[in-house]
């Protein structure tokens, strides 16, 4: 596998011209035109970059006019990394929220054409990268769109349902696809394939205590601290939670809002800014978001991982889900979501919840 290099790294791809527009007034409603997504009550980040409607049509017209007239709609979803804007029916626009956020749209437009076709799923097809100017200070990117639902996050509460298990064979098979791809030697050379998330277990040790303690000043917290700090120390002591592996590529961010499915199978994978190469057992979490316990046990059984690495990726889940202080006021879909993910965690080392 050979590093890519098109003009759509260097951002200069040349825009879709095959669907223009007709020059007519957007089909939004005003209320749309401004501020923040609707699962999002707040900026995010103290360094936030503003980002609106009127921003994306004023770039959209000058880079790619011929959808300079085309409807923009900011979505629900719009993460916590980028701006999400829905141009016409077949684009997307993606929008770093931070200073430095270029560095992902540049990594996703390098390797997504290399990586993709080995996915048993539909990924972003990266239309255009466009370079930063006066109006907006970084990269952006263009995709197509894909449509699909999200899947439904579960809790211990939540019935079993036979349909899960096609879900958790589908997320087996990307888990696996990106484990053997060949990882050439400048990909690990790469500083921008490298992330925390790739890490030993345990050099997020202080990182999770500290956040355990920080959640515990949060009001009505989703569930029992206690335990999961003792889920966390049994963590330290697994085999492996210290040790650095041969690195393989790995998502980094394989969470419900970061997959699409249709009739309950998987059909895309979205989002890979996080993508990046190292110790892939991070890419497990997904199982205590959107799998109910047999779909898991299946999942777990497919991805044949053994138990300390199961384990592993379960305090994976645990660690990632604590640092939602950050975000508790901000992003309460995200907060739902991350309270059912530790609850699960807790549910399966058999605690009450």
């Amino acid at each position: 596998m050979n590093r890519p290099t098109t003009d759509i790294e260097i951002s200069r791809s040349q825009p879709p011209t095959s669907r223009p527009w007709p020059a007519s007034p957007s089909r939004l409603r005003s209320d749309l035109t401004m501020g923040l997504s609707p699962g999002v009550t707040r900026a995010l980040h103290s360094d936030e970059i503003a980002i609106d409607v009127d921003l994306v049509r004023s770039l959209v017209g000058r880079a790619m006019p011929a959808y300079a007239a085309a409807p923009v709609r900011r979505l629900d979803s719009s993460g916590s990394t980028n701006a999400l804007f829905r141009l016409g029916e077949d684009l997307l626009v993606r929008l770093p929220r931070q200073p430095g956020g270029s560095a992902t749209i540049t990594k996703e437009a390098a390797w997504l054409p290399v990586l993709g076709p080995l996915l048993p799923v539909s990924v972003p097809d990266v239309v255009a990268v466009f370079e930063p100017d006066s109006e907006y200070a970084e990269r952006w990117s263009v995709v197509r769109w894909i449509d699909g639902a999200h899947p439904d996050v579960v809790d211990p509460d939540t019935s079993v349902d036979p349909r899960r298990e096609e879900l958790a064979g589908n997320l087996a098979s990307v888990l696996d696809a990106l484990r053997q791809a060949d990882v050439p030697t400048e990909a690990v050379d790469d500083p921008h394939l490298q992330w925390y998330r790739g890490e030993p277990l345990a050099t997020m040790d202080q990182a999770t205590r500290d956040n355990i303690e920080r959640c515990r000043s949060l009001e009505d917290f989703g569930f029992d601290l206690d335990a999961a700090a003792q889920i966390w120390a049994e963590a330290m002591k697994l085999p492996g939670a210290a040790d650095r592996t041969t690195p393989r590529w790995y998502h980094g961010d394989l969470a419900a809002e970061n997959l699409l499915v249709g009739d309950g199978a998987l059909t895309a994978v979205l989002d890979f800014g996080g993508l990046s190469v190292g110790d892939p057992t991070v890419d497990l979490v997904v199982a205590w978001e959107v799998l109910d316990a047999p779909a898991r046990e299946l999942f777990r059984k497919l991805v044949g991982v053994d138990e300390a690495t199961w384990l592993r990726g379960r305090a994976w889940a645990l660690s990632i889900t604590l640092m939602i202080w950050y975000y508790w006021t901000t992003m309460p879909e995200r907060r739902a979501r991350c309270t059912a993910v530790g609850r699960n965690v807790l549910a399966d080392a058999g605690y009450s919840v």
